[in-house]
């Protein structure tokens, strides 16, 4: 039994920023950085136009339904901001022994020496986000789509996880430090 009969979800669109509804439920955002699309298709719940912004709304709502409307507002929001700002996250090496070399190579980020080995290790980017690598020991990863830039961030971490070693001991690698 539905305890409230509709909810609405509005994601204002700014200045400069233009919203466009396809027939199949495709939604691009664009602004003057990028564009991007995605698509937001449901049974139940319905995605309109309305004055400056996009309208999320469901009638006679569930639980699993409240929270796919959410889901659908966050990510609107996350779009709105990426075609605007930008999403920027900073991760930074650490060591204590063995410096590390960070380089970048088209579509991966190469760590060498992480603890002495001579096998490099290499993190890959997702989708077209920039990695850059500042004062050797900070990478700054860019872009417009949200998940691609925290995934990129997570694949960089996750290449220089430690194995066997205890992790209060030995806590070389690359960390997450800020994000924008």
């Amino acid at each position: 039994m539905a305890l409230i009969d509709r909810i609405e979800h509005f994601v204002e669109i700014p200045e400069g920023v233009d919203a466009k509804l396809g027939d199949n439920g495709d939604v691009t955002i664009s602004g003057e950085n990028s564009s991007q699309t995605r698509n937001f298709s449901h049974s139940r719940v319905q995605l309109l136009e309305q004055g400056n912004g996009l309208l999320v709304r469901i009638d006679l709502p569930r639980r699993k339904d409240k929270a796919l409307a959410g889901t659908w507002n966050a990510h609107l929001n996350n779009m709105v901001k990426g075609v605007t700002d930008g999403f920027t996250y900073r991760l930074k090496a650490v060591y204590s022994h063995f410096p590390m070399n960070l380089k970048v190579e088209s579509t991966e980020l190469v760590v060498n020496n992480y603890f002495g080995e001579k096998v490099p290790r290499r993190a890959a980017f997702v989708g077209d986000v920039e990695v850059k690598v500042e004062n050797k020991t900070e990478v700054v990863v860019t872009g417009h789509d949200k998940e691609q830039v925290g995934q990129t961030a997570a694949n960089i971490e996750r290449c220089c996880s430690v194995k066997k070693r205890d992790r209060r001991v030995f806590q070389d690698g690359i960390y997450l430090v800020a994000k924008k």
